[in-house]
């Protein structure tokens, strides 16, 4: 099969589209023909190894997997011993964070990672959903957001940030969205009642107060935008965004001011979720798609072999909603 290999942390220019053999599924795993895959910054960082720290995990020397890529949509190809849940032909949607690259024609995913594709949507648009929309998800679920509260989303033009807009809406708040001039209409359309254009207006000057506050950029301080919140608002922190790259922690001190913080702040709270994968989410995620509540945006698609490309694409911190890789 074709995949997008690297054997190097570095640029775009370390990933080749390469042969590599087909991955037989294992116990409890599904081989899953691509069709799509989605791009996010946890791609780049991964690529590139950066921050530094992260290479513990990853790998000290080079990538501990050679494939990049964690969320993909396609065909059940084959099923491995005490797979129950799905069989070959079946359309899906999974995250195969756990597993190998999703980059690639085929991928081997454990089946608690994997749930049926959304009906009303396009392999494409179902690729989009796994690490994002699963983050957004999580993210609101755990700030306790309910009906009629006010949130404030910091990045709301990023593939975390569409996803939070709308379900910030399905669950009835009223949503302030802060990007850029040319993605005010983007999220306007997303269902934002209130959009404030970092580049004309500072969003921490703003007299409102928010019941949430939800950071996907890590660009001001922890002060001001505890600043925004009520007495006994949230801040969540998810992120830090695309960066230029070669830094050491790369956005971990702010997490880490926020920890040593949060035990101090007299009502109001500050939490940063780590969403793992799941069935469950997937298959809320799946819900709010077929019932319209949540429509995936896509910015631009790219071919698989176009993946440095789509992903120096990325890198620029230009790129809207999602971009998507196509097999």
């Amino acid at each position: 099969m074709k995949a997008i290999v690297q054997d190097n942390y570095g640029g775009p220019e370390r990933l080749r589209f390469e042969d590599v053999d087909i991955p037989v599924p294992g116990r409890g795993e599904v081989l899953i023909r691509v069709r799509a895959a989605s791009l996010n910054a946890y791609d780049w960082h991964v690529m590139r190894g950066d921050p530094y720290l992260m290479r513990a995990a990853m790998g000290l020397a080079r990538p501990g997997r050679r494939i990049r890529g964690r969320d993909v949509a396609g065909e059940i190809a084959d099923v491995g011993p005490d797979v129950t849940d799905f069989n070959k032909g079946d359309e899906v949607f999974a995250d195969p964070s756990h597993a190998q690259g999703a980059f690639a024609e085929y991928v081997c995913v454990p089946q608690r990672f994997v749930a049926p594709k959304p009906a009303n949507l396009t392999f494409a648009e179902s690729a989009t959903l796994p690490l994002a929309a699963g983050t957004a998800l999580v993210c609101l679920r755990d700030s306790g957001l309910t009906s009629g509260q006010r949130i404030l989303i910091n990045g709301a033009s990023g593939g975390v940030g569409t996803f939070a807009v709308q379900l910030a809406k399905a669950i009835g708040a009223e949503v302030t969205a802060v990007c850029s001039s040319r993605n005010t209409d983007l999220v306007a359309g997303l269902g934002a009642d209130h959009v404030i254009d970092y580049t004309t207006g500072d969003f921490i000057k703003t007299p409102r107060r928010y019941d949430v506050l939800l950071d996907l950029v890590g660009n001001r301080r922890l002060r001001d935008l505890l600043g925004l919140l009520t007495p006994t608002g949230t801040l969540v922190l998810s992120g830090g965004g695309v960066s230029t790259g070669g830094s050491l922690i790369g956005p971990m001190p702010l997490f880490v001011r926020g920890k040593m913080l949060a035990p101090f702040l007299r009502g109001r709270r500050l939490i940063a979720p780590t969403p793992d994968p799941s069935r469950e989410t997937l298959d809320e995620l799946r819900h709010l798609t077929e019932t319209g509540q949540v429509i995936p945006a896509i910015d631009r698609t790219f071919p698989l072999a176009d993946a440095a490309a789509a992903i120096r694409y990325l890198e620029t911190d230009h790129a809207r909603a999602k971009v998507v890789l196509t097999v």
